[in-house]
């Protein structure tokens, strides 16, 4: 899996201009402005520490002083100066600005439009032009902002909200603690009170949101999720399916969580998801009407003809 790399390594890159501009910081507050866990931002930092050249040891690159909970750089491997992009990186950076800036509320837009104005004088606007366009639906858009809205109102919200994987629609009264942007989609993380944790909720399967009077409590125990292993971890209780698709349910690998996508010769595309409820997964292979086929377990596609016999048995 490579999405544990893909959100630490900008985290790395963030963490040696982040620590210069505040030296002597506290280890738990760095941690909570990244969102993650004291333990993995020590393991950052003893990543960091431990780049070096041939021939030499650790901290001849960054070198870093830990003093009781604090940390300060005392080596930063020229890391102060100016960055300078190529243009393929000048492009790479816009395109995700682009689409950061396309989600209403998820950030400050004016900042988002400012950064991409100072890269485009800096590379030239010609040199990269992207030609990509990111949107999301109106209700989303309503969604974020009325999110947002109470992030800054520190307020508690009620939400009816669609859950993908038991195919149920339900309330819930939650904290919002903050939004978050993963993989290109929004999400807010709350304290849910029903589930007595924190959950992550895709913006996009919200169906209602309200704003209620009373402030967010999230307890003090409530801790931002560490995503530095990826965003879907397995749970107990939870099988493994792999499903052949065809070019017309493809939208399934995107829709819900999977854990390894692979393009076929043939155009067709096998997905390894987990689940926990058999009767879930034989509706959705059913619901998609011969556009997918179970691969294995093999107890499932067992529970999959037996529910196509009882249908045709019922006719």
């Amino acid at each position: 899996m490579t999405t544990g790399l893909a959100a630490r390594l900008p985290r790395l890159l963030s963490l040696v201009p982040y620590l210069l501009a505040r030296p002597g910081v506290r280890v738990a507050d760095a941690a909570a402005d990244f969102g993650v866990t004291e333990k993995q931002l020590r393991r950052d930092l003893e990543l960091l520490w431990m780049c070096g050249l041939p021939g030499y040891g650790p901290g001849d690159l960054v070198d870093l002083s830990f003093s009781g909970d604090t940390v300060t750089v005392t080596e930063d491997a020229g890391m102060r100066r100016p960055l300078r992009l190529t243009t393929a990186e000048a492009t790479a950076l816009l395109v995700a600005l682009r689409a950061l800036g396309e989600m209403p509320g998820m950030v400050d837009g004016e900042v988002v439009r400012r950064a991409v104005a100072k890269i485009e004088r800096a590379v030239g606007a010609a040199a990269v032009s992207t030609g990509v366009a990111v949107g999301v639906s109106a209700r989303e858009e309503a969604t974020t902002g009325a999110v947002r809205a109470a992030l800054d109102h520190g307020r508690a919200l009620r939400i009816r909200y669609y859950t993908a994987s038991r195919d149920v629609v339900g309330d819930r009264t939650v904290d919002p603690m903050r939004l978050l942007l993963i993989e290109g989609r929004g999400y807010l993380e709350a304290w849910c009170r029903s589930a007595e944790a924190v959950r992550l909720f895709r913006l996009d399967r919200i169906d209602e949101v309200v704003e209620l009077a009373e402030p967010a409590a999230a307890p003090a125990t409530a801790r931002p999720t560490d995503l530095s292993a990826g965003l879907f971890r397995p749970a107990s209780g939870q099988r493994e399916a792999v499903l052949r698709l065809k070019p017309e349910a493809r939208w399934v690998a995107e829709y819900y969580p999977v854990d390894d996508v692979a393009e076929l010769p043939d155009g067709e595309t096998e997905i390894r998801m987990r689940y926990v409820d058999d009767a879930w997964m034989v509706r959705l292979v059913l619901g998609l009407g011969g556009q997918a086929r179970i691969v294995s377990p093999t107890s499932l596609r067992a529970a999959l003809i037996q529910r196509a016999q009882g249908a045709l048995d019922e006719d």
